[in-house]
């Protein structure tokens, strides 16, 4: 799983979101966490493999 942070940027406004080795910055602490939310949900979500990959799996074994 990827690991991903959110820091206060302090004498700065706004806080950044740490993503592996990228970083993005958001103006408010609650953009940063709506951010990570939706990131975290969409890691989450189930991901089908197209039908065509399917079949390839499939012949393979």
């Amino acid at each position: 799983m990827m690991k991903i942070d959110i820091e206060n940027l302090s004498g700065e406004a706004g806080c950044k979101v740490r993503l592996g080795g990228h970083e993005v910055r958001f103006t408010t602490e609650a953009q940063a966490k709506a951010f990570v939310q939706r990131l975290q949900a969409r890691l989450q979500a189930p991901h089908p493999l197209p039908q065509q990959a399917c079949g390839e799996i499939a012949q393979a074994h």
